[in-house]
């Protein structure tokens, strides 16, 4: 059939119409890889009763937006969406999206400008994590796109230089039969410097656990001595994919570690030890930019960082606050955390939402930052957190869906919107990060 693509919607897709018939207006369709105003030919492949998706057949009037893609993988990986329009269009696309979202569900018009903030389009992750199949053929790659079959990748333009190295060699060592087949995952963490990396291997829980600290620390001796920036390694017993805590973290100890040369990552405010298993940023190049926005020009006598992290905020904070609380509720994150904080800010392993029912009624905060995972806060925390009567609030978010929805709570708690910022931490992708200030 053909189509025409109205708009570009929030996880990638292009947005259609099927034809109205005697049942009412035609069904939205969704379609990936198109551009606004293109015509295409598409085939439907899901039909549910209140929407369509369709397979992209071919482009029959192309926007002049539309570009080359790079990378030979791109269409088939599921890691990025636009890598078919010139960057500079990606931020309009992404902007686009934020100020709809803000606009239909937190009925909220912005009033002063949108503040974008570009990053190097190519080589930015810090850190990615591939899936494994060690069996009877090795390969190692992602999950195609919309589905969990393997496509296997030998270089990833998205990812540092150092980790496509680390890729390479695990390549190498596969190829070899030198990989257990029982791994199933494996993350690479690149340093600020893209000097040293940080490595995590997932190995099948059902084998016992002996065998598997033994294929572990055997593998990560062998990438050690093969790629000499290796850190750390640790070895974990499941699959980080269905051991996901919070924030992206795993909520377990690994089953062994190989700990040369404790892993720090530097930024222009301090040094951070991330372990395995701790969440932090992925954009090398807007992470100080990230802390700045959160922090600069914000000073009083008490700061809350809720789902802080391993202190990213939290420690520029400790610098123009005289009390600082950090709230963490992953176990490796919050011993991070602890080790990285100084000695004005009190850290708090607990939920966020435990926190605030417990302790809220008796603080005062002039500051409080949130940085949520991609479900956001949810109504009961957006609702606590209204309550504080903080000064300001600086909600840091990665799905504007959900930041929308809670910003509905937030404005009707007496917040008004002062500034948003989109950092673009994630280009060629669809994921939108971005920062907002709030203020009584």
């Amino acid at each position: 059939m053909t189509l025409t693509i109205e708009k570009l919607i929030y996880g990638g897709d292009g947005l259609a119409r099927l034809p109205a018939d005697e049942r009412g207006p035609g069904k939205a369709l969704f379609v990936p890889f198109v551009l606004e105003g293109e015509k295409i030919s598409a085939s439907i492949r899901e039909e549910k009763p209140g929407f369509a998706r369709a397979q992209l057949e071919d482009i029959l009037e192309p926007s002049t937006q539309r570009i080359q893609p790079t990378c030979p993988y791109y269409q088939h990986c599921g890691g990025c969406h636009y890598q078919h329009t010139s960057y500079e269009n990606q931020l309009a696309i992404k902007s686009a999206i934020l100020r709809e979202s803000l606009r239909r569900t937190a009925k909220l018009e912005l009033q002063t400008e949108l503040t974008i903030h570009p990053s190097p389009p190519w080589n930015y992750r810090n850190r990615t994590r591939l899936q494994v199949r060690a069996d009877s053929t090795f390969a190692l790659g992602y999950f195609k796109m919309s589905s969990h079959e393997l496509l296997p990748v030998e270089q990833c333009p998205i990812s540092s230089s150092l980790i496509n190295r680390a890729i390479g060699v695990v390549w190498e060592l596969g190829r070899a039969g030198q990989v257990p087949s029982t791994l199933r995952e494996i993350e690479l963490f690149a340093d600020a410097d893209d000097a040293r990396v940080q490595v995590e291997l997932y190995l099948d829980p059902r084998e016992e656990k002996a065998k598997r600290t033994q294929a572990g620390q055997a593998l990560a001796h062998r990438l050690r001595d093969t790629l000499p920036e290796i850190a750390n390694a640790y070895v974990f017993a499941r699959s980080k994919q269905s051991a996901r805590g919070t924030q992206g973290q795993i909520s377990e100890e690994p089953d062994w570690a190989v700990k040369a040369d404790e892993f720090r990552y530097r930024t222009r405010t301090a040094s951070f030890r991330v372990s395995g298993g701790s969440f932090f940023q992925v954009n090398r190049h807007l992470i100080d930019e990230l802390v700045i926005l959160a922090t600069a020009n914000r000073s009083g006598e008490l700061a809350l960082d809720l789902y802080a992290g391993v202190g990213l905020f939290t420690t520029a904070l400790a610098a123009s606050f005289r009390h600082t609380i950090a709230v963490e509720s992953s176990q490796s994150s919050a011993a991070d955390l602890k080790y990285n904080i100084p000695a004005n800010v009190k850290a708090v392993r607990s939920t966020v939402d435990e926190y605030l029912a417990a302790k809220g009624a008796k603080l005062h905060p002039d500051l409080v930052i949130v940085d949520p995972p991609r479900a956001g806060l949810g109504e009961r925390v957006a609702r606590n957190l209204a309550r504080l009567s903080a000064r300001q609030i600086t909600y840091v978010s990665c799905d504007p869906a959900t930041l929308a929805r809670d910003l509905v709570h937030l404005t009707a708690g007496g917040y008004r919107v002062e500034q948003v910022h989109l950092l673009d931490l994630f280009p060629q992708t669809y994921h939108i990060e971005s920062v907002v200030q709030l203020v009584q």
